[in-house]
């Protein structure tokens, strides 16, 4: 059988079992096995086992469950409602200081957690009510939150990127460093029309008023005092103590990527326990539970998917879809869109894990060939995979935010979120005319190739 027919085959087989409802873990390792029956040896199905640990036994890949502990112990705490609080209080002033606030914490939140369906909980749960409690419209506040939470898998340590790192060969630290110029451009994005949205609605809400209608609570001002703004600041003392020790032991070059995953995780234990009082077994039940719970759940997945790029590869389906793409012989930026539109209609119903391990040996071939840095690349990748999170059909944030605040429409969120998709998609042609913006830091810190 040609490599055409058995690419396709895999194709609609791994859709038909996806759109069953099967797990994806398990949906990836079914159509694996079923090809690896009937097109490879026998004594490949004795193998399995055997391939799935090669190719997860990588030390990069031990940093995720170390991440995923931080982030849990620091979801699970008062952290994130109390870095909220403290930003709000400093930017109340500010017009639109309510979204920039939201923005802020969610992208402090993102660069400790790793996460971005834990970061829409964590700032959402306290940001959502206080922001319909000012007169903010259910949309825009759901809206800047699942946004928000999509800075997660961009900013470091981001779980995406070292999976990405692993896919790709590449520097996981010259990857974390390339992620931070593109995003904190996102957090001014968001920031800017944040400000720009809250303008708008203050002034609406302002001629509703004189026209005699209700008076908004965007109308009321509230302010605090010098001495509450002080007594605020000690909340973000965690963070900072964590931020910071965790980034000089990366790029400090006193840590390796995993030992500063077991840094961060320990870090935050600490933290938690001293300032919160978190470390009884029964309040660090949860903490573990947690970790436990999402590592499974996303090791399953990474495992299963590189079975599923393993049989890709021997039955040479990846090596001739991407020779196919290079002898089409595509211009530069054609190339490049064509890949990233595909990136994008798989983020309607893939998470970016799956994604990644499983378009990684079609597209990375063609773009290398074509002269891309892939370091450059990963960036603009997960910013388009971040769209995915927020768009729908199948936006995992747009449902985080449906869980945490369960009577704000489905489309009033939908629509709330469309602003910051198109907002992404500004970044994506910034990063695309000036590439310096996620490559110069890097360049920095750990010098030119």
């Amino acid at each position: 059988m040609s490599a055409l027919s058995l690419g396709v085959g895999y194709a609609a087989a791994t859709l038909v079992v996806m759109f069953s409802g099967m797990p994806i873990a398990f949906a990836l390792g079914a159509v694996a096995t079923v090809f690896m029956y009937f097109f490879m040896p026998a004594s490949s199905l004795d193998t399995i086992t055997q391939n799935v640990y090669e190719e997860m036994a990588s030390i990069t890949l031990l940093s995720i469950p170390l991440f995923i502990m931080k982030g849990a112990a620091i979801g699970k705490s008062p952290a994130g409602r109390d870095l909220y609080s403290a930003i709000h209080a400093w930017l109340n002033k500010v017009p639109g200081g309510l979204g920039i606030a939201n923005v802020f914490a969610c992208a402090l939140f993102a660069a400790m957690a790793g996460s971005s369906p834990a970061t829409c909980s964590a700032i959402g749960s306290a940001g959502i009510p206080e922001m319909r409690k000012r007169g903010y419209s259910p949309g825009f506040a759901a809206g800047i939150i699942a946004a928000g939470g999509t800075l997660g898998i961009l900013l470091p340590p981001s779980i995406t990127m070292i999976l990405y790192a692993v896919a790709a060969e590449q520097s996981l630290g010259r990857l974390f460093l390339a992620g931070i110029g593109p995003g904190l451009m996102l957090v001014l994005l968001f920031a800017g029309y944040a400000v720009h949205r809250a303008r708008k609605e203050y002034r609406l809400a302002h001629e509703l008023y004189q026209r005699g209608g209700e008076k908004s609570a965007y109308l009321d001002a509230h302010t605090y005092t010098l001495a509450e703004k002080v007594e605020m600041l000690p909340r973000v003392l965690p963070f900072l103590v964590l931020l910071t020790g965790v980034m000089i032991a990366l790029y400090g070059g006193y840590a390796t990527p995993s030992e500063t995953a077991g840094l961060g995780a320990l870090l935050a234990i600490v933290l938690m326990a001293v300032v919160y009082g978190i470390w009884r077994p029964k309040e660090l039940g949860p903490i573990l539970s947690s970790t436990i719970k999402e590592s499974t759940m996303l090791l399953m997945i990474i495992g299963m998917s590189l079975l599923y790029s393993y049989v890709m590869s021997y039955l040479h389906i990846s090596q001739s879809a991407a020779q196919w793409v290079v002898g089409l012989h595509l211009s530069k930026w054609v190339l490049l869109s064509v890949i990233l539109l595909m990136v994008i209609v798989f983020g309607f119903f893939l998470p970016p894990v799956s994604i990644i391990l499983m378009t990684a040996p079609i597209i990375l071939p063609p773009l290398r060939e074509a002269g891309f840095d892939l370091i450059w690349f990963g960036v603009v990748m997960t910013i388009v995979m971040e769209m995915g999170l927020i768009h729908p059909p199948v936006g995992l944030n747009i449902f985080v935010i449906k869980n945490i605040a369960p009577d704000i429409p489905l489309s009033d969120v939908i629509w709330g979120v469309m602003p910051f998709v198109v907002l992404m998609f500004v970044a994506v042609i910034l990063l695309c005319v000036f590439p310096q913006i996620s490559t110069t830091l890097p360049d920095m810190i750990m010098g030119a190739r």
